[in-house]
């Protein structure tokens, strides 16, 4: 069975039903109706636009656009990890901590799962590479982002816990200690409840995409355990150099808190 071809008209329907739930978030006075067409209006182009690149990626077939890509993807992925941090590291560390944290999980886990695992011809097939890198880092940003914002902001609030514990004695692995281990907790937790409830509570979006398109149950359920057993790697492993790193950040070399290297939280 071959994929049903969607119309113009048709997602004008569906885009209909959103501009109706716009019209009811402003009969409700809850501020959202602007925000919501405008994301959906993002929605369309950037998707529209992502679609005209993957065609000519797909066409072309070449690594060195194929690595321009992935490149783009992880340096927005970075700056969403930074804008969704209450209080950042300043001079470019929350950037750059994301940044690297999520090349050195995703590109790693990406690669090793399409030349060991999947094995397409050649390994860097488009098909394959750019939506499983594309799952990978949209996963492992939520992790990474979610990890340095509990980090940074409950060091700030337990300031006085942390610089207690200094005068105490206590190396600075120690005094910050749980609240690392808090902030990994937060970044690995959605990973680990999406497994979880996965074929339970919800199907998960690539065995529902394959399935739709045709492909056996059977064979989309394989695919899905496989993304998300690599989507967990990388989102665990992201979220344990993002913490690691982001939290030696905040002492310098004689181990006392330098929170001045925080910026002033967002609203």
């Amino acid at each position: 069975m071959g994929v049903i071809a969607l119309a113009w008209w048709q997602l004008a329907l569906a885009a209909l039903m959103v501009v109706a739930l716009a019209g009811c978030t402003v009969a409700a006075r809850l501020g959202m109706g602007r925000s919501l067409l405008i994301a959906a209006a993002r929605t369309v182009i950037q998707l529209g636009l992502v679609g005209l690149v993957l065609e000519a990626l797909f066409s072309a077939a070449r690594f060195h656009w194929v690595a321009l890509m992935a490149l783009g993807m992880l340096l927005i992925a970075g700056r969403e990890v930074m804008a969704r941090q209450r209080r950042r590291l300043r001079g470019g560390w929350a950037f750059g901590i994301g940044t690297v944290a999520m090349f050195l999980s995703s590109f790693t886990v990406t690669v090793l799962t399409l030349t060991v695992i999947i094995g397409p011809e050649p390994w860097y097939r488009p098909q394959y590479a750019i939506p499983l890198l594309g799952m990978m880092l949209g996963n492992t940003m939520t992790g990474v982002a979610l990890a340095l914002d509990r980090l940074t902001d409950t060091a700030w609030q337990q300031r006085a816990v942390i610089e207690n514990r200094l005068m105490l004695g206590q190396r600075w692995q120690e005094a910050i200690g749980d609240i690392r281990r808090e902030a990994m907790r937060s970044g690995m937790m959605p990973m680990i409840n999406a497994m979880a409830a996965a074929g339970v509570v919800s199907l998960p979006g690539m065995m529902t995409g394959q399935i739709l398109a045709g492909s056996p149950p059977a064979l989309a359920v394989k695919y899905q355990i496989l993304v998300m057993f690599t989507i967990t790697l990388g989102t665990g492993f992201g979220t344990l150099a993002a913490v690691a790193a982001g939290s030696r950040r905040l002492f310098d070399g004689r181990e006392r808190l330098r929170l001045e290297r925080l910026s002033a939280p967002r609203s």
